[in-house]
This record gives C-alpha cells, sequence and structure tokens, in this order.
C-alpha cells in the first residue's frame, strides 16, 4: 500500500518508448516538495502587495516568511517576481513569484534541499484564473505520466498576507522542481548550450515526444534548441543530459504551458510566425528528421487516453465544467492519432525542416 499523498502509477507511466538510457550517475530520490502529489496548505507573508504593485521592468524582492500548515516551519524567505508576460499589469495583477530561502530549511521540512523555486500564481482574482492555473497544474502532471524526464509539480493553497500581516487573499499555486533536481533525479545533469544548438544533439525520441505533447495540448509557445534573442537556451524548455558523457544527445523538458489550448488563458495568442488562428488550432511543429520516432511512439500516446480523465479529476479545486472541457479538448488530440494514417496526415504533415 502507497502512503498517504506519494505519488501514484497511472497508466502508461513513465514509458520510456526507445528514448534514451538514464546516464551513467546513480539517480537521486526526488526530494520531498516533490515526492508528493498531496497538495500543501501554506501562508507566505510579507510585501507581497508591494510586489503586486510593482511595474514588469521591477526585480525588487521583498523580505517574507513562508508558514506550512500543522507545522511549526516557519522559514525565512525572499520573494521576487518574475516571468515575462504574467508579469504586466494588463495581463496579471498577481505576478508569478521565485521564493528564495535565506536559510537551508529544516532536514525534517517538505522544504528540505530547496534553495529557489518558481512558484506559479493565480494571476487575478477572478474564479476562471484558478482553473486555468489548475489546468496548467494539469499539463505538468499529464507530461508526468509520459516520461520522467519531467519538471515535477507541487500545488499548494496558498493564503497570502501583507507585510502587516493582514489577509490578502487565499488562492492555489504550484511550485516548479528545478531543473537541476530534474537532472539529479534521472542520473543526468542540466546541459548549458548557450543560446542555440544544432538539431543534431536533441535525443530524437525525447524530442519527438517533446513535439507531440506540445501538440496534444495545443501549445505553440516553446522552442527546444534556441532561446530567445540574446537569452540562453531554450524558450520554455531546459536541456539535460547524460552525466559524464562527450558530446551527448540532448534532452529538452518542457515547462510553461499557460499559451496551450488545453488551458486557453485569455491572454493566450498563437506567435505571429504560426498561421493558425488560435491558441485551440494544433499544429505540429516537431522534426521531420524525427519523424520514424514519433510514430513509434504513437502507442504510448494512445494509452494516455484513459489516464486524462483520471489525472484532470484529481486536481482539487477544478471547475468540473473546466475540467469536463479540457478532457474533451485534449480527445481531439486522441482523434487525431487513432490511426497511423491519420496521425501522419494530421500531425506530421507540418512538421519542420
Amino acid at each position: 500500500m502507497s502512503r498517504p499523498g506519494a505519488r501514484h502509477d497511472l497508466p502508461a507511466l513513465h514509458r520510456r518508448a526507445g528514448g534514451i538510457p538514464h546516464g551513467g550517475s546513480c539517480p537521486d530520490p526526488a526530494k520531498p516538495l516533490f515526492a508528493s502529489d498531496e497538495p500543501l496548505r501554506l501562508t507566505i507573508s510579507g510585501g507581497v502587495d508591494q510586489i503586486a504593485k510593482g511595474g514588469p521592468n521591477s526585480r525588487e524582492g521583498r523580505p517574507g516568511t513562508l508558514a506550512i500548515a500543522g507545522s511549526a516551519d516557519s522559514l525565512p524567505i525572499l520573494l521576487e517576481p518574475r516571468g515575462i508576460t504574467r508579469r504586466q499589469r494588463d495581463v496579471c495583477q498577481f505576478p508569478p513569484l521565485r521564493v528564495t530561502f535565506n536559510q537551508p530549511p529544516p532536514a525534517d521540512s517538505v522544504f528540505a534541499g530547496q534553495r529557489r523555486l518558481k512558484l506559479v500564481s493565480h494571476c487575478r482574482a477572478a474564479e476562471n484564473f484558478q482553473n486555468y492555473l489548475l489546468l496548467e497544474y494539469a499539463a505538468y502532471r499529464l507530461y508526468n505520466n509520459l516520461t520522467p524526464l519531467s519538471f515535477r509539480a507541487r500545488l499548494a493553497q496558498i493564503e497570502y498576507r501583507d507585510s502587516a500581516g493582514q489577509p490578502i487573499t487565499t488562492r492555489y499555486g504550484f511550485f516548479i522542481e528545478d531543473i537541476d533536481d530534474v537532472a539529479k533525479r534521472n542520473g543526468m545533469t542540466e546541459a548549458r548550450m548557450g543560446e542555440r544548438f544544432p538539431v543534431s544533439r536533441l535525443s530524437p525520441t525525447d524530442a519527438a515526444r517533446f513535439a507531440i505533447f506540445q501538440y496534444m495540448i495545443s501549445n505553440l509557445d516553446w522552442a527546444m534548441q534556441a532561446g530567445p534573442p540574446g537569452d540562453s537556451c531554450c524558450h520554455n524548455s531546459r536541456p539535460i543530459a547524460p552525466a559524464g558523457a562527450s558530446s551527448p544527445q540532448v534532452i529538452p523538458v518542457p515547462y510553461d504551458f499557460d499559451f496551450s489550448g488545453m488551458v486557453n488563458a485569455p491572454y493566450a495568442t498563437p506567435p505571429s510566425a504560426v498561421n493558425v488562428s488560435n491558441v485551440r488550432q494544433r499544429r505540429y511543429r516537431g522534426l521531420c528528421r524525427h519523424n520514424a520516432e514519433a510514430r513509434a511512439l504513437y502507442p504510448q500516446f494512445r494509452a494516455q487516453q484513459a489516464a486524462v480523465p483520471q489525472i484532470l479529476s484529481s486536481v482539487p479545486g477544478l471547475d468540473p465544467t473546466a475540467r469536463d472541457r479540457a478532457i474533451g479538448f485534449l480527445g481531439g488530440f486522441f482523434s487525431d492519432i487513432a490511426t497511423d494514417q491519420q496521425a501522419d496526415k494530421r500531425m506530421l504533415g507540418t512538421c519542420l525542416g
């Protein structure tokens, strides 16, 4: 019997289907924060209101505390705004945050081993924005179900308080695992690739899985081998590679799914370079050179159909109408890949390069 809150296996969990094997390093266990799917109950106090009022270019951090319900933990932290689109005041009233612990959390804390964490917040007070956040969290869970080479996320119900200790709001948010921990959990290391790297360095199966998943949730806001101009690689993707190998193949690990059609946030728009009318119009952007690997992955993705409603239904706080709409939208993907011939036509017909 699994312990309460432990991560549970779902159909087709972590089937690698020909992906590159783990590296030579011994994998580390997941740190406590990401070893469970049980939602946390937290209070974050101090300067949150000032951060929310800051402009899109403000990087000013504010001291605060993070308290865990049912625990004596009250951890001193630094809160900083982060992100790009969601830091714009006309998009979000409440920006995503970076939480930095001033000192190492105690060994018996759920935050043991953490230093800096990304926290995805609710953006706006309206209830539908809570659903957008929970659907983005579900997207991380869906990719976890395909491969362990993925960011884990931990949901939390968070009471935010201002610097005077007065309650502001209570909303769901979620923490995202650090890429270094993703790599170590898989016996790998983060790959620092500069601004871009050649497609020949990509692991074909892992790159194909990445691209099919993005087609599945209808997300076009990514680049698996290049970053924005002047920024490091990659756009909404982080590369990892087997530890100790010379010129190893690189595995792209995706994140940031709020621009996907599955989430369908009101601020999400497709890239101008892609000829689609809205974010719910799917377009496959995987590489043609990986088509053979993509075809080999069709069975793995078809096997996910039973897991989708299980995962969406397990997300606490998600409105049933929003849940059913997302399940129905993902059903369109499974129709697209019902047969190999259909998948080739609907997906691979728009492959790149």
